[in-house]
């Protein structure tokens, strides 16, 4: 999901930062456990048929599938992180599939799991 045009280790340093600082904020009176499960993931912003989304990128898929069945925290983070009225509560919760290269994100927009190839790229749908 990181820029291929960025060296792999800063942005990863960079985008767990911003993580972390999100946690802190956004997630400080939530419940230990998920915000200890989120420290394993990494967030950004991204966009899919056109629409602003939240991706928070999993580092397998119980974290994710753990993640999936909890989505009333995450939504307006959209709104929370860019103050775009216009922004849904769209998230993807997603993990990477070591042997494909592809990822498998759960959407809250259609509350179902997508194969994509890139989860920040509009056209990124490979099934539904």
């Amino acid at each position: 999901m990181s820029d291929p045009h960025t060296p792999r280790q800063q942005d990863r340093a960079l985008e767990k930062a911003l993580t972390n600082k999100i946690i802190d904020d956004y997630f400080d009176n939530s419940e230990s456990w998920l915000r200890a499960i989120l420290r394993m993931c990494i967030f950004s912003l991204g966009h899919l048929d056109g629409q602003p989304v939240f991706v928070v990128e999993c580092p397998n898929q119980a974290v994710a599938k753990r993640l999936s069945r909890k989505t009333h925290p995450f939504r307006g983070i959209v709104y929370y992180l860019t103050d775009n009225f216009n922004a849904g509560d769209r998230s993807v919760f997603c993990y990477q599939e070591p042997s494909e290269g592809t990822w498998r994100c759960f959407d809250t927009s259609t509350n179902s799991w997508k194969t994509l190839r890139k989860p920040q790229t509009p056209t990124a749908p490979t099934d539904s």
